[in-house]
């Protein structure tokens, strides 16, 4: 692609938030970005040059033009011209136009990750300390007179895990995700290179992986399996998380001078254990699953090892060892007599044999290299952490200390972050599938004949009733049905692993849509069916091997979070059970569904109320029993599934919600945008634990600076009642048009590419619950991800406009209305909440499109309704977009990010032609009839369209 539209120099009308008002200083800032996006643009031109002919060449690069003048210039006629062309277009060209803007986004952000990496590390260099970075947090915590030593308590009882999951949009084929990897070290490698030929070698290196690319199939012709998402999920371990942890643990411990870290902050994973709507996921894929995290782990463990035997070369004849070190290098099978008076390597090579005969019990699969036979599994990760100190303190009582840092110790880090098992794996099922198996279990056993029919007292009684009684529901040799089979069997399997890979590796069993307390007590008693809850409940040996997590959703099941805790755990023998079994509570908050049930602001408000309900009722179960609350947010990419920074959203949560402990999801393409280059992946990694600990020592009590301030909320009364009216007004406004407008979902689904995305091989389950086109059956990522590819982004915003309009009005009229608007400008300066949820909502409307949403309405064929509701979904675009800027001060979005602002204004026009395409194939497509010979180009067309729009907004999904 020639020319990046980036290489266009920003005036100061095109950034007014510019603090120094300096447009000069920023083209500076950004020049290396800049001369990036021209070098990877000119060499993809020249490579489409190449493979497709000069005549595709030119068409692609007069769109090009065409869209930069119709965006950036605001020329009409430019618009008009490329509207024409872009319609007769035929579907090989319009496939060719798609793929070039489609890899020219993928380019584009990799230079701009590449550009983020180094101006942190200029920051850095300069001295100049940077938002969420480990370095500003401690120098926060030590102005607050808060010392290392309370830090290094804090962390002692912390958890912090981001939790990978497969969902529905990630548009990448790892094949693909390979070759930018390889695009992002070479671009990485170009600032070090002082000479020009050594340049030119590398854009030679460059131009054959952008080749690859272009010659490399973007879209999976066949449905993913859950076996490719594992495969996808544990490339980021390898490229990332096994080396950067470690590093971020140094780090941390650099700032707490000399303070030991625990391994607090540990990677968790959904994939092969989530069978929610998943009918792939069998006890057969957790096991596979297990088995290749485990051969991650030990594989980087055997490379670590080989290396650590290179290096280790000491002699015996010129430094000594302790005992322990000799005792172990003697118990090595290593004979060689090349090596008999170097102690570290016959130990390591003895390490190495012992890791590959682990290997090979834990996971089937074979070492690459063997000096000596595998022998002698270690029992457990713990074994070979000891040998390692063994060889760390031999170092460093004999003067080679420096040896430790380089390799061992990260080892040893990895070793107990990672283990044996690599992630802790979550079980997740919904709770409708955890009743039939019960029902049908005490069916077959003539307990109950219909459990189901029961209401929730009777249901609560014979739970408690089946839990206090030792014996199993199985009748043996009777023949159980499908479900009931598979269900078991993953609970039984779970056992097994549990065994076979320690604790660590199974600790959470997730109930999607919990709507009561019976709903927790089924799961407890499967669970005790198959060996995992042992003992009775009203016994004092009773003990649980997982956590039981609800997961509430919806705005009503949020509202009934804390009620039915409360109810649980007023149980006879729950608070004795959960105690017992390690004092942990997690509880999962959903953001996706609660978005798509009751609008944005509304979802972020209900989720605020329920932490603070939460939080308030596990204090004096913290007091009394120990029992810690961990609260685990289920987050999506899009900002409608509570997608955004992550530094903002955790300091944006209730004071003392956080207190050390949090989970999160990472989803979809937003995994790679995090993880796949390795710095940036540590940011974000080191962001995590920067925000929980400021969080939790510096927010904890923040209420405290706040006069009037609630104690349990820090925020001031006249703050709540003000987002609790505005939540009101903005669940109403949002239901009436969402689900109360006639014609709404014929309107989604022909205005958006939801048919065609439920369509692609980007998923291992189907988008949609039940085989319906009701939109509360439609699952929340498949939700966003179509109005964010039609560029109306919806889940972000609808709903806010119309209730701050109805709260300005009040009932006062006038005067009141510019007091409400001071208060509500009161609460975006000093409430974080707030803050991040309207800051948000800013990128949300600054990425959304109108002129391109209205394209899409083209394609409804009931032209009154397409303009009726689109006029509707505008108009309260327009109000929530003016109501943010008075509330805000901000007359243009992203004022006060101008970089974001920088990066979406030079995107845009290399986005424009693919959402025109996507209008256009997608009109041909649907008016096609089945069979007919240009589908199946159509078809990849609006793919290829939809992968390209994911990769240029980056949080889709």
């Amino acid at each position: 692609m020639p020319r990046a539209a980036a290489a266009r120099k920003t005036s100061p009308k095109a950034n007014p938030s510019s603090k120094r008002g300096d447009a000069g200083d920023a083209v500076e800032k950004n020049k290396p970005l800049v001369e990036d996006i021209r070098l990877l643009g000119r060499i993809l031109g020249d490579v489409i040059r190449e493979q497709e002919g000069t005549e595709a060449f030119e068409l692609i690069e007069r769109v090009r033009r065409l869209s930069v003048a119709y965006r950036l210039k605001k020329d009409a006629s430019a618009g008009r011209v490329l509207d024409r062309l872009l319609k007769n277009l035929s579907a090989d060209q319009t496939v060719s136009v798609i793929r070039a803007f489609s890899y020219f986004s993928h380019l584009a952000n990799i230079a701009e990750d590449r550009h983020h990496v180094r101006r942190r590390a200029h920051h850095s260099a300069q001295g100049h300390l940077q938002e969420g970075s480990l370095a500003v947090t401690f120098e926060r915590l030590h102005r607050a007179d808060i010392r290392a030593a309370d830090v290094a308590h804090m962390l002692a009882n912390a958890y912090i895990a981001p939790v990978l999951t497969a969902h529905p949009t990630e548009v990448q084929r790892k094949s693909i995700l390979d070759a930018e990897r390889a695009v992002a070290e070479l671009v990485g490698q170009r600032d070090e290179l002082p000479t020009e030929r050594e340049r030119s070698d590398n854009e030679a290196l460059l131009r054959a992986r952008v080749t690859q690319l272009w010659q490399t199939r973007m879209l999976r012709y066949t449905k993913l399996t859950v076996s490719d998402e594992i495969e996808n999920a544990l490339s980021y371990y390898q490229s990332t998380f096994l080396r950067q942890i470690p590093r971020l643990y140094r780090e941390l411990e650099q700032h707490l001078h000399g303070h030991s870290v625990p391994s607090f902050l540990r990677m968790g994973q959904w994939i092969g254990g989530d069978r929610d709507g998943n009918p792939n996921v069998t006890a057969e894929t957790m096991r596979m699953a297990l088995s290749k995290q485990s051969e991650v782990a030990l594989r980087f463990y055997l490379t670590e090892v080989h290396a650590l035997g290179a290096e280790l070369s000491i002699s015996q004849m010129l430094a000594g060892v302790t005992p322990a070190m000799k005792a172990l290098a003697d118990a090595s099978p290593d004979s060689n007599p090349h090596r008999e008076d170097e102690p570290y390597r016959r130990a390591l090579i003895g390490i190495y044999a012992r890791l590959a005969a682990s290997l090979h019990e834990l996971t089937g699969t074979e070492a690459l290299r063997h000096a000596v036979p595998p022998q002698n599994p270690y029992a457990s990760p713990e074994g070979f952490l000891a040998d390692l100190r063994v060889i760390e303190a031999s170092l460093q009582s004999h003067h080679a200390q420096a040896l430790v840092a380089p390799r061992l110790a990260p080892l040893m880090r990895a070793v107990q972050v990672f283990g044996f098992h690599l992630a802790t794996l979550d079980l997740r099922q919904s709770s409708d599938k955890h009743e039939a198996v019960l029902a049908e279990l005490l069916a077959t056993a003539r307990l109950h004949p219909d459990y189901a029919a029961l209401d929730e007292a009777a249901k609560r009684t014979l739970l408690l009733q089946l839990l206090n009684d030792a014996r199993p529901l199985r009748v043996h040799g009777a023949a159980y049905g499908e479900l009931a089979r598979s269900e078991l069997a993953i609970f039984e399997t779970a056992r097994e692993m549990l065994a076979r890979y320690g604790r660590e590796a199974l600790r959470h069993c997730i109930i999607s849509h919990t709507e009561s307390v019976s709903d927790l007590l089924e799961l407890l008693l499967l669970l005790k069916e198959c060996g995992l809850m042992t003992g009775t409940l009203d016994s004092a040996d009773a003990r649980s091997a997982l956590i039981v997590v609800p997961l509430f959703e919806t705005i009503g099941d949020l509202r009934l979070a804390a009620p039915i805790m409360r109810e649980y755990y007023a149980l006879p023998g729950i608070t004795a059970l959960i105690t017992a079994s390690g004092g942990e509570q997690d509880i999962m908050l959903g953001y996706s569904d609660s978005n798509k049930d009751g609008g944005f602001f509304t979802s972020n408000w209900e989720l605020y109320r329920a932490e603070l309900a939460l939080v308030a009722l596990f204090e004096p179960l913290r007091a009394e029993h120990g029992i810690t609350l961990r609260l685990f947010h289920g987050r999506g990419g899009t900002v409608g599934r509570g997608g955004g920074p992550s530094y903002q959203a955790i300091l944006a949560q209730p004071p003392g919600t956080v207190n050390g402990q949090i989970r999160l999801t990472e989803q979809g393409e937003v995994i790679g945008s995090k993880y796949a280059h390795p710095e940036i992946g540590r940011r974000n990694l080191e962001t995590l634990v920067a925000a929980t600990l400021e969080a939790t020592l510096l927010h904890g009590n923040s209420q405290g600076s706040n006069p009037g301030g609630s104690l349990k909320s820090g925020a001031p009364k006249a703050f709540l009642e003000a987002a609790a009216q505005i939540s009101d007004a903005s669940f109403a406004a949002y239901r009436k048009l969402v689900y109360e407008t006639a014609g709404f979902t014929d309107y989604f689904f022909s205005a958006t590419p939801i048919r065609e995305i439920a369509e692609l091989n980007i998923g291992s389950r189907p988008a949609s619950r039940k085989a319906t086109r009701a939109i509360e059956d439609l699952r929340a990522i498949p939700w966003g991800f179509s109005w964010g590819q039609c560029r109306v982004a919806l889940p972000g915003w609808c709903g806010f406009g119309s209730a701050v309009e109805a709260f300005l009005a009040g009932t006062e009229g006038g005067a009141g209305a510019d007091k409400r608007l001071e208060l509500l400008q009161k609460m975006h300066r000093q409430w974080p909440f707030f803050r991040t949820l309207l800051s948000n909502m800013d990128m949300v409307l600054a990425k959304s499109d109108l002129r391109i949403a209205a394209r899409y309405v083209e394609l409804v064929e009931d032209k009154r309704l397409g303009k009726r509701i689109f006029t509707a979904i505008k108009d309260e675009w327009e109000r929530t977009a003016a109501v943010l800027s008075q509330i805000t001060g901000e007359a243009e979005r992203l004022q006060s990010n101008p970089t974001l602002a920088r990066s979406i204004e030079h995107r845009f026009p290399y986005l424009d032609p693919l959402n025109h395409l996507q209008v256009e194939l997608m009109r041909r497509y649907r008016s096609r009839k089945d069979g007919a010979p240009d589908n199946e180009r159509l078809q990849r067309g609006i793919h290829l369209s939809i992968n390209g729009i994911a990769a240029g907004l980056r949080n889709t999904g």
